[in-house]
C-alpha cells in the first residue's frame, strides 16, 4: 500500500477537496482506497456522510493512531491510502509526512498563499518526502498562476503541470456527497482531477 499525504500548513487550500477527488479517481482507477481524516473538523468525513456508495472507505483518527490505521488498512487489502491533514499543527502535519511516499501540497495563486507556503515547504524537508505543488482554486483569467510558478521556484520543489480551476462543481458536488466527477463527468473540474490523478500516480508509481 502505498500512501499520499495531502499537506499545507494553510487552511483554505482545498485539502479536503483534493484528497476526496482524488480517492475517488483512484477507486475508478482499481485502487482499494482509504481516505483517512486527521482534520479535527472532519470535513472528508462529513462529506461521507452524504454519500450514498460504501467507497472510498473513509475513516477518521487522530494523528498518534496514524500508524495503527495504516497498518490495519494494508492488511485489509487497501492498496492506496490518502491522507487528509490539518492545517497549522506542525507535529501532526509531520506525523503525516513521514509516513507518506508523497505530499501534495495544494496551493491558491495568491500572495496570502505564496507567502504562507514556506512552513509546509519546511515539514517536507524534515521529513524527507518528495512533494509535488499543485496550484487549486486557479481563476479563469490572467496569469496569476503563471507569477505563482515562478514564485515557488525558490523552493525547488516541482509544481504539478497541471491546475485545478476555481470550479462551482466542486462545492455542489461536495453538498451531494459527490464528487465533480460523478456530479459532472463532461465538466472542466472533472477533467482536471483525471489529469492530477494520471500524474500523481504516475510519479508515484501507483
Amino acid at each position: 500500500m502505498k500512501t499520499l499525504a495531502v499537506l499545507s500548513r494553510k487552511g483554505g487550500t482545498g485539502k479536503t477537496t483534493l484528497a476526496i477527488h482524488l480517492a475517488v479517481a483512484a477507486e475508478r482507477a482499481g485502487h482499494t482506497t482509504i481516505l483517512i481524516d486527521l482534520d479535527p473538523q472532519a470535513s472528508a468525513a462529513k462529506w461521507n456522510d452524504h454519500r450514498e456508495g460504501d467507497t472510498p472507505f473513509v475513516v477518521t483518527a487522530p494523528p498518534s493512531r496514524l500508524t495503527e490505521v495504516l497498518n490495519k488498512a494494508a492488511d485489509g487489502g487497501a492498496t492506496l491510502a490518502i491522507l487528509d491533514t490539518a492545517p497549522h499543527t506542525e507535529i501532526a502535519a509531520l506525523d503525516a509526512a513521514s509516513v507518506a511516499e508523497m505530499a501534495l501540497i495544494p496551493c491558491k495563486p495568491a500572495l496570502i498563499d505564496l507567502q504562507a507556503i514556506t512552513s509546509t515547504i519546511n515539514v517536507i524537508r524534515l521529513a524527507n518526502v518528495p512533494a509535488r505543488i499543485v496550484f487549486n482554486a486557479v481563476p479563469a483569467r490572467g496569469d496569476r498562476v503563471d507569477q505563482a510558478r515562478e514564485a515557488v521556484k525558490v523552493f525547488d520543489v516541482p509544481c504539478a503541470p497541471c491546475e485545478v480551476g476555481n470550479r462551482i462543481a466542486f462545492s455542489d458536488s461536495y453538498n451531494a456527497g459527490l464528487t465533480a466527477q460523478e456530479y459532472e463527468p463532461r465538466g472542466k473540474a472533472s477533467r482536471e482531477i483525471r489529469e492530477l490523478y494520471t500524474y500523481i500516480s504516475t510519479e508515484m508509481g501507483v
